[in-house]
């Protein structure tokens, strides 16, 4: 047996062509501000892709490049002044920010209502008790290529590897939400086989590439990629793919799985920004 393959940047295509279907009809579009903060090469190739990704939905997109010296204040008040643009429906600041700058007092400096990113407290509050928010890109992605198989979440073992404030705890809780029963395993979790050999949907989010093996997984489970890693000039995800995907019954290739999906619920995320009663 061979897994059937999700094909994350087919379906983040189809959710990019319906969202500019949409944005082509208002008069007044979607802006997106994201401000990036020093050099780091990973960022910079991050930021170009949200930029044209944002140009060809249709989204005005502000791309604000500062220097690694600015002082904290600075960056606040730059966010405050874009808090207060009407132009801009979605502040997103890329992470990692230099070590002088504490992140999660420029994420809370955030409008909640311009939270696209959804990692602010309040946001993030919002997802764990079920009220209206934004969602996390990369969970809320996750969930959406789950539900592209066509397999039922409701009543399912899901396993999350993981357990960042990005990633791992924001998809289990979102699992929750859609009636799985979710077991959460990290570094301290004693036989990781025993929880992920069980999963009919195993998400794993560790940045450990190829920490999970086609033995550790449940034959016929749904297997969604999160981690990419370069090793030795090659992106490799968190699950050894060749050995996964014989046991798999649907599993996302790296690159090629969450990472695009990534960008096209950032696109949804600035839109229901913009209009949020529709």
């Amino acid at each position: 047996m061979s897994a059937n393959i999700i094909d994350g940047k087919k379906i983040a295509q189809q959710i990019k062509d319906e969202l500019k279907i949409k944005i082509d009809k208002l008069e007044n579009k979607p802006g997106l501000a994201v401000v990036q903060v020093g050099n780091d090469p990973a960022s910079q190739v991050y930021v170009r892709n949200k930029e044209k990704a944002c140009q060809k939905a249709g989204i005005y997109s502000k791309v604000i490049k500062l220097k690694e010296d600015i002082s904290q204040q600075y960056l606040i008040d730059l966010i405050r002044q874009l808090n207060s643009d009407v132009k801009i429906n979605g502040i997103l600041v890329q992470l990692p920010l230099p070590e002088h700058i504490d992140s999660n007092k420029i994420i809370n400096t955030i409008d909640v209502k311009k939270d696209v990113d959804g990692f602010s407290p309040i946001s993030m509050g919002n997802v764990l008790i079920g009220r209206p928010g934004f969602i996390s890109c990369t969970p809320r992605g996750i969930i959406r290529l789950i539900k592209s198989t066509g397999q039922k979440i409701e009543g399912k073992n899901a396993v999350v590897v993981g357990r960042s404030n990005i990633v791992g705890k924001p998809t289990a809780t979102l699992l929750m939400r859609e009636n799985a029963t979710v077991t959460v395993c990290h570094s301290r979790t004693v036989d990781l086989v025993q929880h992920t050999s069980k999963a009919d949907i195993l998400v794993a989010a560790t940045g450990k590439p190829g920490m999970i093996k086609g033995d550790m997984i449940k034959e016929g489970a749904i297997v969604i990629d999160v981690g990419i890693s370069r090793v030795n000039g090659k992106l490799k995800g968190d699950v050894d793919f060749d050995s996964a995907k014989e046991r798999a019954g649907w599993i996302t290739p790296v690159p090629g799985g969450v990472g695009p999906m990534t960008i096209a619920m950032l696109l949804q995320n600035t839109l229901e920004a913009a209009y949020p009663n529709e």
